[in-house]
């Protein structure tokens, strides 16, 4: 994540993966198929949906609901072209009395990782920044969607079409008020205190996570995904 009054260092690159490239909130079409998908070479031999194992997912299920998190089981998605979910969940809140507004429809894992960061990071980090306050909903823009990355019409699937990303729009609190994503690594307020810090401890949760510093198609919200890189290796900016 940059900061105020430091220099962008250079983006580390994943010489056998690569990171997931900047992605834009798309509208909020379920299963709509990547745009001329069958015609992108690199789809063509899109591998099947990968199995949830039984045992790591009843873990993970078990985890969300140790968390107070609601969430329900749904039908199974495939889409076709690598797009779906073998076992996804429609998640609905976040434990604590927080809903996903709206609900999203995503892999447990992807949940899981959600649910910690909202109430291991974002709800404390909000009293501190502004005392008095509690978290009454966090706010998405995209979960589940059959697409290519940033929506273009060739190149690789997003990891939203894979069930392992969600996109934040912003938070709600008891007050009534609301912190919408915007560019804020000049904001000395609390407000972009808050936001920079929720961004940077993100990276402990999702191995992909892309603010409004990263570029101009980041400005509106956090992309967060669970994409597995070799090595562990993490791309946050």
């Amino acid at each position: 994540m940059s900061r105020p009054g430091a220099p962008k260092a250079e983006r580390p690159l994943n010489p056998s993966t690569g990171p997931e490239r900047p992605e834009t909130a798309p509208p909020a079409v379920r299963g709509e198929p990547p745009k001329d998908a069958a015609q992108d070479p690199s789809n063509a031999d899109a591998p099947p949906i990968e199995q949830e194992d039984p045992a790591a997912f009843t873990r993970c299920s078990n985890a969300l609901t140790a968390l107070g998190a609601e969430f329900e089981e749904v039908a199974r998605v495939d889409d076709g072209q690598g797009c779906g979910i073998d076992r996804p969940i429609m998640v609905k809140s976040l434990g604590k009395g927080v809903p996903l507004s709206p609900a999203g429809e995503m892999r447990c894992e992807t949940a899981l990782n959600l649910t910690r960061w909202t109430q291991d990071v974002v709800s404390p980090f909000l009293q501190k920044a502004q005392p008095g306050e509690t978290l009454a909903s966090v706010n998405q823009a995209s979960a589940y969607i059959c697409r290519n990355r940033n929506s273009a019409s060739s190149g690789k699937i997003s990891e939203h079409a894979r069930g392992n990303a969600v996109d934040i729009a912003g938070f709600t609190f008891k007050s009534g008020k609301t912190l919408t994503i915007a560019p804020r690594e000049e904001d000395s307020t609390f407000d972009g205190a808050f936001q920079r810090a929720i961004a940077s401890a993100a990276c402990l949760y999702f191995s992909t996570v892309l603010d409004p510093g990263s570029d101009a198609a980041h400005e509106t919200h956090l992309h967060l995904d669970t994409l597995a890189r070799k090595g562990g290796y993490r791309y946050c900016w």
